[in-house]
């Protein structure tokens, strides 16, 4: 019995290597998920506290969020919580408030949060909704 042609898959082709740096070249760029850049950012802003609840699309965060030994994740009961309790520590330590919460009610839980932290001008960071004042 003679095999098919049409069944005999072709040998992959080989890949060439990767070249080497060249000496005193700068290292490669890490790879990061969006989660993990999320995350690295807030801690290269120097960000100690993080109000939150996890929920549908915010949760990737919560694993590099979890994992960092800079950042301090404080759970709410409700994201309009998280939004207030950013723009409070923000008042009382004079350092940036970060709030984080899932997209659709867990974004809209944080408006009135939100109009608050505008009008008081306060230094709040919020995800998905983002904004500074200074």
């Amino acid at each position: 019995m003679t095999p098919d042609p049409s069944a005999v898959q072709p040998a992959p082709t080989p890949q060439p290597p990767r070249p080497a740096a060249a000496p005193g070249a700068a290292p490669a760029a890490e790879v990061l998920t969006g989660a993990q850049a999320v995350v690295r950012s807030l801690e290269m802003l120097g960000i100690e506290d993080v109000f939150g609840l996890p929920g549908g699309a915010i949760l990737p965060v919560y694993d590099p969020l979890m994992d960092s030994s800079k950042i301090r994740h404080i759970l709410v009961r409700h994201e309009q919580g998280a939004g207030h309790a950013a723009e409070g520590y923000a008042s009382a330590t004079g350092k940036l408030g970060v709030c984080i919460a899932t997209s659709g009610p867990g974004a809209t839980n944080l408006v009135t949060a939100i109009a608050d932290a505008t009008w008081t001008r306060s230094r709040c960071s919020r995800s998905p909704a983002r904004c500074s004042r200074r």
